[in-house]
């Protein structure tokens, strides 16, 4: 396949390019920085939302993984909307230059993120759950009905609600793996809630499952079918380090450190969700418990 990639510089997309090229696909990306402009990588200005349309032309896949990290930095006004704006004018940018092509792709995989279902408790959901309340849930809910204005005969839209990645090089592991190197890791709040989590490169190939699986629209929990409690995850995380996890952190001190807000939405939240459209469509997981995926990511 002919695959464009958007966001290619993120934790995601720096392992998705030469995933997807070691698999014989010719990768080409996106950027906004003019002076990184060459035979394979062209420019377009989403904050304007403008793109040119003949770069745009002949792929057979587009994938945007573009929008502002959600936790560098506590969630004021500001990086609200930066949160939100970033998330819609890509999107939108791309959905609507899809409208217009000649050529269209015959997919366009879009980014998003379990934070659509909200704060769930205990209850399961899947693809077919309704959305959830809060700022994120917000969030994604209007960037998958950004990421729908591509859809046309010829293109299937996918958005991809992903779980929390696991990866050595960065994202919440790499923050997780410094306190509890120093003996200071330990259970959040009650440590009752559940994460949806998912290894990158478990993440690597359901994004290749679903390029090639036509029958794949509309939203997809990219998660492993095996979530754990926030004490679960806690302990396994020690367990494979060989540290202690004998302190934790009480919601109200989360709430202080991070904002009521962003702690109630990330740290505390309980979502539990399961992968039925990968499930379906006979996806085999490589990494579906935590323990196994953080040996195989951290060497140990």
């Amino acid at each position: 396949m002919k695959i464009l990639i958007a966001g290619a510089s993120g934790l995601v997309g720096t392992d998705l390019i030469p995933f997807l090229t070691a698999q014989t696909h010719t990768v080409k990306t996106i950027t906004r920085q003019k002076d990184s402009v060459n035979a394979d990588t062209f420019f377009w200005d989403p904050e304007h939302e403008q793109v040119n349309l003949a770069d745009l032309e002949g792929f057979d896949a587009i994938i945007n993984l573009s929008g502002d990290n959600l936790a560098s930095g506590r969630w004021t006004d500001e990086k609200k909307s930066a949160i939100l704006q970033s998330r819609l004018k890509s999107t939108r940018t791309l959905a609507r230059a899809i409208k217009q092509l000649k050529s269209p792709p015959q997919i366009f995989l879009n980014a998003s993120a379990i934070g659509y279902y909200g704060d769930c408790g205990d209850s399961w959901v899947d693809e077919k759950s309704p959305n959830g309340k809060g700022f994120l849930a917000d969030v994604c809910r209007q960037w998958e009905a950004a990421a729908q204005e591509a859809e046309r005969p010829e293109t299937r839209v996918v958005t991809l609600r992903t779980g929390v990645v696991f990866s050595p090089k960065g994202g919440a592991l790499a923050k997780m793996s410094t306190p509890f190197k120093l003996g200071l890791g330990g259970i959040i709040g009650t440590g009752n809630q559940w994460v949806s989590w998912v290894a990158i490169d478990e993440l690597l190939s359901i994004i290749h499952h679903i390029l090639a699986t036509k029958d794949i629209a509309g939203p997809v929990n990219a998660v492993s079918p095996k979530p754990v409690s926030n004490r679960e995850m806690t302990k396994t995380i020690g367990k494979v380090l060989g540290r202690w996890t004998i302190f934790s952190m009480p919601a109200t001190i989360a709430k202080l450190v991070f904002g009521q807000e962003m702690a109630e939405e990330t740290l505390l939240s309980s979502t539990r969700v399961r992968p039925a459209v990968l499930q379906n469509t006979n996806y085999q997981f490589l990494f579906p418990d935590l323990e196994a995926a953080l040996h195989h990511m951290l060497g140990k």
